[in-house]
């Protein structure tokens, strides 16, 4: 226990000791001597275990506290922070941190600042130690930051700042100020909420050091200024002492911060640290969704700010690993569509908030887009279900389906958000189909289709439902459930039923059709064998013409299965054959699409009377064909032809001409009749085809009437049964002006006619009726040709149809018989001239000849059969093809079959004659009617022509005719005839297709093989595709031998390894024309050439090959041998591959030819490419070095041709291949295309401008998907760079070159990643910045200099220049490139850019220079600091280009410089604007000085006002400028920059000095504006100045008042006057007064009568100011020559002011006033006028005011008044002009007070008494002045009241005046003053 006592006995003593010091101390010296030792270990005893001790202590330091106060007393900071860092004691601690925080405002800055790396050591530590303590130290932090300058970015002092502060071994320490810096742009300080939006309540509270509300006052001694503190700490985190991962969070809240200065120190920041760190790390992640969505709890942090949410959410959409939090991102999307429910909110505040939440909704639905592209399938699972309700929940709340009257106000974001609502809901979906689409109910679908239809919001809207609508449709891509497919089909037709203007019952109306949208749901999502899709394709086209284009088509392509497979393409190659895909593209049943279409319950019923009108007339054709084509589909099965674009028309061709397909077809047809099904398919086809063709019109009945005739022709009799009772509606078709629906209509007449169940007289009647027609054809007019042609061809077809069924050709009871018919055709025939019977009279005589009615022999019985052959021939020459049939049908009849047939003999020779018809169509037409002549029924032409059930005719034998027939053929086909050579081939053609299958012909094959050889080398393309045809047909018709030899003859022809067929030909013999074929060194023409161009492939064992493969030119050189009928297939079959496959080098010879200028070599090298090369890709890819290597050693090639194919080739080379395939060709290839793109063959340079647009499509491809660092990309850019620049690019004369360079190097630019542009970027910069004058029209130049002439001036011309610079693409291309600096890249940018600031020609050149400055200046501000001075110095000597708009734009970039640059070199500028100002003579250059200075203090304002001192003086004066122009720009700076008028107290003495350097000056303008200045100081001191000031100012204004009177000196003259008014000048030196009165003397007696009216005025103030001096007789002396001049009517400046120079009077008399307004004819007048009478008036004045009584002796004053008041009367009495009046009358009231006071002591004499009534008398002079001057008369008569009660006769005359002016006055104003002054006289 004594041990204790003792320890706690000695440490108080020790405290004691300390504590003596302490109060023996004297002076704050010795107290900070004593502090600086004991203070920390003084305080370490407040860790004693005694109590006592620790009291003791605080004892001491309370009493410290007292001491300590005086702010020159210094505290031991850096021991007590050192002692804070080393000691966990609490207490210790709590009073280290107060005497800290006093000591530390009293340390320089630099000893401030050399605290810090102790300061923020262990902060983080100190942290978890005491959060309160660290509270006070972070604020200590922040405090220094305010006196930190921070070295410039990248300097070796910034990279050094991390190790300086220790952060290097404390990492901890440095993430812990960075987040807490980052904290600090979080928060607001605001009083009435505890947390903020980021920040917890104990980030607050620590930020506030837990409860200091004065933290953040800064007018509290302790308070920092939040912005400012804010500003700094970011600009501290920028620095090197941070890493960019440390940074990024902060960064990213700074970035988002409404200040700009904060913002754009986060953005400069963010552009280097979001590299630094990954998106995908989970920390990273749960910050930000922490920020985002606040923390849990009362005491946990609010969601982010909405423009912080933008920010965070932009990061968010760069992250996959962001979609897996799916409670975040439901809640994200929750609180960001949730509407406010706050009520209270007004309305000004919610459409701020509205414009922010526009922004954040906007972005949510990017990030929601982001989460459905990227989510997991789990995921998005889960989250889509949820957020899209939220979206619809959103939508409906705006009102669904019309959005609500009320948001009317933000109509434009509200029309935006909801578009993207209904995107997003597409999207999503899509993403989540199962869980959001494909349920029983459609229930989102449903929703979005009514939407569709009834939301009105505008058109933005429809369309992004529609988006949303095409975005779900994939999500019906697979198989169906039976049930969803249901809901589907109800749900489309519904739809489709749907019209604009109907009332849904859901109680909205129909504003939008959604037919488009309901077609193609069901093209795409439908199989193509669901009939009820079909059925609404077939809706789709109901309306016709008047439907909708796009509808139209989507309703035809879903009718069409290769349409549809277009559309619904197979997913995987694998998946073809499955079930489900042949299920998807297999056709629809026939029995459910005719139960669909013309069921019971549908609106085209087959039951109803085909009589009856049709419904939606314009689909029911289509419909019927599309069944029809089903049918035959059906029946065809495996037959069927390949689904292609084509396959209807190749189906129709199959019924039509094939054989065995209509065999097939017509089995089905029979075998479905024999069942005697009723209602049956086929039989429900032809009712409704009939239906259609009698009750419809155009094309509808042109469809049904095909579609019946050609069912007809197949079907059974049975199954006819069906329409024959109906036959009687046939005759108003056979009548109608349709010659199409006439002939069918005929022929089905026929069919139906001589049906066995057809009724007797029903057909009696009808050709009785036709017999009637037919027989008045001679009367015939108009539209009774129509029913004559009908009518005949109706009777001729019914004899016809009877004769092929073997019935008589004669009715019963002779009633009607064909003989009749015969006469009249043959009447017809000869006599008839009108085509259209003659074309009836033809086809009726081929339709009775071919049925054996008529015959050769029959005909000549009746008529010269050699007649009608002439008649037939001479139609037939005319082209009639059936004139042409009916020759070829009369062979069939012939009875003989010798070699002398005449009769056949005779036809074929004038069939054989119309070989000069030159028509092909009439040639084929020949062909077979010439194989009707050989084989009579046995010719496979006739296979169409038995329409009736029943077995085809037989003809005689042709075994003999035959034989000479051919070898008439053939023999033509060798003639040189060029028209019988073309007819033959095409007679020989249709003798194989027609007759090939008889035994007879099948032997004279190989002849034919040899003929349509010889043809191959024809020029006419016609020939060749004839001869290719032939050939194919024969290679069919053959046996296996056959084929086989004529493979081997053909490719033997080919390689020459048998003899040529079509002749021999010598080395000489030429095969095409010159340069049909090119070559490398010209082009081929004769067999030597071709021998030359063997040995250019390089193989000498390919000469004979290929001269061989090349014989045939005209084979080679047109495409017509390899159509779809030729010889590729032949090739194809026969493997030639193989010989390719053994002569590699042929590769590139035949790729380049592909792509020859000529369309014929390059179509037939494609043909031969694709015959012969099997697998091109891999081919290529083998032979890629041969065939580059080719075509580059060849673009440079002589012939023009090869030069346009290898550019060609190249460009479709590299397009298909991988970029490391040809990378070690880029330098080349790019080297070779700029030649070429110079090329003097302009189709060279268009294939040349091609190759280099794939180029740089790949570049650009390449760059975009970050493959910039290989060696290829860069390659690529330095060859095409240099290019695009080059006068080949952007400077090219060609516009489309330029546009081409421009668009491309505007892509690379923008695709570039830095690292791949960076090391170009220094150069491109100043060659764009040249090239932007080179890009302007050369027109504008011309056109401003005559600007004059088009009404405009040369300034607006310019400005429209300058708005289309700022809008370049040139530029924006120029501030990408600039974003890409770095420290050292920019360093190299100084050159390029200071040769484009100086020599660039232009204005675009010249501003976009200045516009390059302006942006490294703010965007890139830290990186160009260093450079700024530099750049300003180049600036400065830009600002004097003559033209206004440049000079302006480098005005302002000096202001944007001089934000960077130092003040000694802002100083410069300041001073050479001074230069400017005051050395030029040019006016001009006074503007330009006040633009530059200007934009320094509007640009660089922190700058300028650092250096006002400097820059102010001078913008002061030269705001004084005469010169308005350079007025105008100083004035605005002075007002911009000061507070108020008396600014200028600060800166008077360098006013002064400045102005009076320039009131010597030999420039008049000048010295007046330094005159202007001194006087414009005076003026702006608001009447006080100093002693100190008024010494100053004085030498100046002496100085600037010396010389001769000029415009606007009475301002100088009216400030000096202001400045005299001083006291304390005057009562200091009495030398001063006397050079005032001097210089207030010498300026009134100046001539200048402008001046002198002032100079007057200052004198009639001067003398009441000088009361202590008696100045009247030298005032008299200046003012009464004036005023007997004035009253004289002279005037020195103007002699001799006439009658008429006087305005015209008012209404009174009297002249107007000076602000009357009167016409422009006499304001000169006017204005003289007013100058002399105030002349006048001035002069007046200073007279009056100029008796002193007070120091005169009374005979002086008498004398003076006596004198004063005579020229007072006189001109009272010769002037009325109220302004003198006035005057006068103001000064002798200010006289008789003068008077009264002086005399008041005084009896009043006789000489006083007369000078005062002369006073009163002249009063009376105001009676004809307005009553202001009557007002001013009466005052002074009050002046005079108390002079009445002195003398009698005083007062004898004032009551006189005032009762003579009472009587008389007319205002009530006057009489009360008049009244007044009555009354003061007192009564005798």
């Amino acid at each position: 226990m004594a041990t204790a006592d003792t320890i706690e006995a000695k440490e108080l003593n020790l405290v004691g000791k300390v504590e003596l010091r302490i109060a023996l101390t004297d002076s704050d010296a010795k107290l900070e001597s004593i502090l600086n030792t004991y203070l920390p270990p003084l305080l370490l005893k407040l860790a004693s275990d005694y109590v006592s001790v620790r009291n003791k202590v605080i004892s001491i330091c309370q009493h410290l506290n007292t001491r300590i106060k005086a702010p020159n007393i210094r505290l031991p900071v850096p021991a007590l922070l050192k002692q804070y860092k080393e000691n966990k004691n609490a207490l210790i601690r709590h009073f280290d941190i107060l005497y800290i925080q006093d000591g530390l405002p009293r340390l320089s800055v630099s000893e401030r600042l050399a605290l810090l790396p102790n300061l923020v050591k262990g902060f983080h530590k100190n942290f978890h130690d005491s959060a309160r303590h660290t509270a006070s130290l972070f604020n200590m932090f922040l405090k220094l930051l305010h006196s930190m300058t921070f070295p410039p970015r990248g300097s070796a002092e910034d990279s050094a700042s991390r190790d300086n502060l220790g952060f290097v071994d404390n990492i901890d320490d440095a993430q812990f100020i960075a987040s807490w810096i980052g904290k600090l742009i979080l928060f607001s300080p605001t009083p009435s909420s505890k947390r903020l939006p980021g920040l917890t309540t104990e980030d607050c509270s620590f930020l506030q050091r837990y409860g200091k509300k004065e933290t953040w006052q800064p007018e509290v001694a302790e308070g920092m200024n939040v912005v400012e503190t804010k500003v700094l700490a970011a600009k501290f985190l920028a620095s090197g002492a941070f890493t960019d991962a440390e940074r990024f969070l902060p960064a990213l809240y700074a970035s988002s911060d409404t200040n700009s200065r904060l913002s754009d120190i986060g953005d400069d920041m963010m552009k280097r640290a979001i590299s630094a760190i990954s998106l995908e790390d989970d920390a990273i992640l749960q910050q930000l969704f922490g920020l985002y969505l606040g923390t849990r709890g009362t005491d946990g942090s609010l969601p982010a700010r909405p423009l912080l949410q933008v920010k965070l959410l932009a990061l968010l959409c760069k992250s996959k690993r962001a979609t897996s939090y799916t409670t975040e991102n439901i809640k994200i999307v929750k609180e960001g569509l949730t509407p406010s429910t706050q009520a209270h909110v007004t309305s000004s505040v919610m459409a701020a908030q509205g414009l922010e939440a526009s922004k954040l909704r906007t972005q949510i639905f990017a990030y929601t887009n982001w989460l459905a592209r990227v989510s997991d399938s789990a995921d998005i699972d889960l989250v889509a279900p949820y957020i899209v309700s939220q979206l619809r929940a959103y939508i409906e709340s705006q009102g669904w389906p019309t959005c609500h009257e009320q948001t009317s106000g933000l109509r434009i974001e509200v029309s935006s958000l909801r578009s993207l609502g209904y995107e997003t809901i597409g999207v999503l979906a899509k993403s989540s189909a199962e869980k959001l689409v494909l349920d029983e109910d459609l229930d989102l679908l449903r929703w979005l289709f009514d939407s569709l239809t009834a939301d009105s919001t505008g058109r933005d809207v429809s369309l992004s439902i529609e988006q949303a609508l095409s975005s779900i449709l994939g999500a019906f891509g697979g198989d169906l459930t039976p049930e969803i497919a249901e809901s589907l089909e109800r749900l489309l037709l519904h739809n489709m039923q749907r019209q604009p203007g109907d009332d849904e019952g859901a109680g909205f109306k129909i504003v939008r059709s959604t037919r488009f949208t309901a077609v193609r749901y069901a093209n795409r999502c439908l199989p193509f064998q669901n009939f009820k899709a079909r059925w609404i394709n077939v809706l789709a086209l109901s309306s016709g013409a008047n439907e909708r284009r796009e509808i139209l088509d989507e309703g035809r392509k879903g009718l069409d299965p290769y349409w549809y497979r277009m559309l619904n393409p197979v997913k995987s190659a694998n998946a073809k054959g499955e079930p489900s895909e042949r299920l998807k593209y297999g056709l629809p049943r026939l029995v459910d699409l005719l139960e669909q279409f013309f069921g019971k319950g549908s609106i085209w019923n087959s039951m109803l009377s085909p009589g009856l009108p049709l419904p939606m007339a314009d689909a029911y054709g289509i419909a019927v064909a599309f069944c029809c084509n089903v049918l035959y589909s059906e029946c065809l099965s495996h037959a069927a032809p390949t689904i292609d674009d084509e396959w209807d028309r190749r189906l129709a061709t199959l019924i039509a001409n094939d054989e065995m397909s209509r065999q097939t077809v017509r089995k089905y047809l029979h075998a479905t009749a024999k069942e005697h099904r009723q209602g049956s398919a086929p039989e429900t086809l032809l009712r409704v085809a009939f239906r259609g063709m009698v009750a419809s019109e155009g094309k509808g009945a042109t469809f049904c009437s095909a579609c019946l005739l050609q069912l007809c022709s197949l079907s059974a009799d049975e199954s006819l049964g069906v329409i024959v009772p109906s036959i009687t509606l046939l005759r108003d078709p056979i009548v109608s002006n349709d010659k199409t629906v006439r002939q069918v209509s005929a022929r089905l007449f026929g069919i139906l006619g001589s049906h066995k169940d057809c009724s007797h007289t029903e057909l009696q009647k009808l050709l009785k009726d036709f017999d009637v027609i037919c027989r008045g054809w001679q009367e015939a007019v108009g539209s009774g040709f129509f029913q004559i042609h009908g009518a005949m061809l109706a009777r001729a077809y019914y004899w016809s149809r009877r004769a092929f069924r073997g019935q008589s050709t004669t009715l019963p009871n002779n009633e009607q018989s064909v003989e009749t018919d015969v006469d009249i055709i043959l009447e017809v025939l000869n006599k008839s001239q009108d085509n259209t019977l003659l074309d009836a009279a033809t086809v009726c005589m081929t339709e009775l000849s071919i049925s054996g009615i008529i015959s050769p022999n029959s005909l000549a019985s009746r008529h010269s059969l050699a007649d009608t052959l002439k008649i037939l021939a001479k139609s037939a020459e005319k082209g009639n093809e059936n004139a042409i049939k009916a020759l070829g049908s009369l062979g069939i009849q012939s009875n003989k079959d010798t070699t002398e047939d005449v009769i056949l003999r005779q036809i074929f020779d004038v069939l054989c004659k119309l070989h000069e018809v030159r028509e092909p169509t009439v040639q084929f037409s020949i062909g077979e009617a010439l194989s009707y002549v050989a084989v009579g029924w046995e010719s496979k032409a006739l296979v169409t022509v038995l329409d009736v059930d029943t077995c085809p005719p037989r003809s005689t034998s042709r075994n003999p005719s035959l034989p000479w027939i051919l070898d008439r053929i053939l023999e033509s086909c060798k003639t040189t005839k060029p028209a019988l050579r073309q007819a033959s081939a095409i007679w020989l053609l249709s003798m194989v297709q027609f007759c090939g299958h008889l035994p007879t012909f099948q032997g004279r094959l190989r002849e034919c093989q040899v003929a349509f050889k010889g043809f191959l080398t024809d020029r006419e393309s016609l020939n060749q595709e004839t001869a290719s045809r032939g050939l194919s047909l024969v290679y069919e018709k053959g046996d296996r031998g056959l084929k086989d030899d004529l493979v081997r003859d053909l490719v033997g022809s080919f390689t020459g390894s048998s003899v040529n067929m079509s002749g021999s030909i010598s080395a000489e013999t030429q095969l095409f024309e010159p340069g049909a074929l090119p070559t490398g060194d010209g082009s081929i023409s004769t067999y030597k050439d071709i021998m030359s161009l063997a040995a250019e492939v390089g193989n000498p064992s390919l000469v004979y090959k290929f001269m061989s493969l090349a014989a045939n030119n005209a084979i080679w050189s047109s495409r017509a041998a390899f159509g779809r009928f030729g010889l590729s297939n032949i090739l194809s079959d026969s493997s030639i591959d193989g010989y390719l496959a053994q002569n590699p080098k042929l590769y590139p010879a035949l790729f380049r030819y592909r792509f020859d200028p000529n369309t014929n070599v390059r179509g037939s090298m494609n043909e031969i490419w694709t015959a012969l090369v099997r697998e091109p890709t891999t081919t290529i890819d083998q032979h890629f070095d041969t065939i580059m290597s080719d075509l580059l050693r060849n673009i440079l090639a002589k012939e023009w041709r090869t030069r346009q194919a290898c550019c060609a080739a190249i460009a479709d080379l590299v397009q298909s291949r991988p970029a490391a395939k040809f990378e070690k060709y880029v330098g080349e290839i790019w080297t070779l295309t700029f030649k070429v793109c110079d090329d003097i063959k302009d189709s060279v340079r268009t294939a040349a401008m091609a190759l280099a647009r794939v180029l740089i499509g790949i570049l650009t491809r390449g760059l975009e998907a970050g493959d910039s660092s290989t060696k290829s990309a860069g390659a690529m850019l330095e060859h095409v760079l240099p290019f695009l620049l080059s006068p080949s690019g952007l400077e090219s004369p060609a516009q489309d070159v330029q546009s081409f360079s421009l668009s491309a190097l505007l892509q690379i630019i923008k695709k570039s990643t830095k690292t791949a542009l960076r090391p170009f970027v220094p150069d491109l910069v100043g060659r764009l910045i040249l090239l932007l004058s080179s890009l302007e029209p050369e027109g504008i130049e011309y056109i401003r200099l005559r600007a004059e002439q088009y009404g405009v001036t040369g300034q607006q011309i310019d400005d429209a220049r300058l708005s289309g610079v700022r809008g370049s693409p040139m530029l924006e291309a120029i501030e990408r490139c600039l974003d890409f600096l770095d420290e050292m890249s920019i360093q190299e940018l100084r050159r390029p850019l200071e040769n484009a600031v100086t020599t660039g020609l232009g204005l675009p050149s010249r501003v976009g220079g200045s516009r390059v400055l302006v942006s490294l200046s703010t965007r890139h501000d830290f990186i160009f600091k260093p450079h700024a001075n530099y750049f300003l110095r180049l600036a400065r000597k830009q600002v004097l280009d003559r033209n206004e708009t440049i000079s302006a734009s480098y005005s302002a970039a000096c202001g944007y410089l001089a934000r960077l640059a130092s003040d000694e070199e802002i100083l410069r500028l300041v001073e050479h604007c001074r230069k400017l100002y005051f050395d030029s003579d040019d006016e001009r250059h006074r503007v330009v000085a006040g633009e530059i200075v200007s934009s320094i203090s509007k640009y660089a304002a922190d700058r300028f006002n650092a250096l006002a001192a400097e820059i102010l003086p001078f913008v002061f004066l030269a705001k004084q400028d005469s010169y308005e122009l350079a007025k105008i720009p100083f004035q605005e700076t002075w007002s911009e920059s000061v507070g108020g008028s008396r600014t200028v107290l600060l800166y008077m003495r360098e006013i002064i000095q400045l102005a009076m350097q320039y009131l010597d000056s030999p420039r008049w303008s000048l010295k007046h504006t330094a005159a202007f200045t001194i006087a414009e100081a005076i003026n702006s001191t608001g009447g006080g100045i100093s002693d100190s000031t008024a010494k100053v100012i004085w030498p100046g204004l002496d100085k600037a008042l010396d010389g001769k009177t000029w415009d606007g000196k009475e301002e100088v003259l009216q400030a000096f006057i202001k400045f005299v008014r001083v006291d304390n000048v005057v009562t200091q030196d009495g030398t001063t007064w006397a050079r005032i009165q001097k210089i207030v003397l010498r300026e009134s007696k100046r001539n200048n009568p402008t001046y002198r009216q002032h100079a007057l005025s200052c004198l009639a103030v001067y003398v009441e100011l000088r009361d202590s001096i008696d100045l009247a007789g030298e005032v008299y002396n200046v003012a009464a020559p004036i005023i007997e001049d004035l009253l004289a009517g002279s005037d020195d400046m103007d002699h001799h002011m006439q009658s008429e120079d006087l305005p015209p009077k008012t209404m009174y008399g009297l002249y107007p006033s000076e602000d009357h307004n009167e016409t422009q004819s006499w304001s000169q007048p006017a204005n003289k006028w007013h100058r002399k009478e105030e002349t006048l008036a001035n002069a007046q004045a200073a007279l009056l005011r100029s008796i002193n009584p007070q120091i005169q002796s009374n005979q002086d004053l008498s004398t003076h008044l006596s004198r004063a008041l005579a020229l007072t009367e006189k001109t009272l009495s010769e002037n009325g002009s109220r302004i003198v009046h006035n005057a006068i009358y103001e000064a002798q009231k200010s006289l008789c007070q003068k008077l009264e006071k002086s005399l008041s002591r005084q009896s009043l004499s006789e000489a006083m008494v007369a000078l005062l009534i002369r006073f009163v008398n002249g009063l009376s002079k105001s009676q004809d002045q307005v009553e202001q001057t009557r007002v001013k008369a009466a005052e002074v008569a009050a002046t005079l009241v108390p002079f009445s009660g002195r003398s009698e006769h005083v007062r004898a005359a004032l009551i006189d005046w005032i009762s003579s002016a009472r009587t008389h006055e007319r205002s009530v104003l006057v009489q009360q003053s008049l009244d007044r002054a009555r009354r003061a006289i007192p009564d005798v």
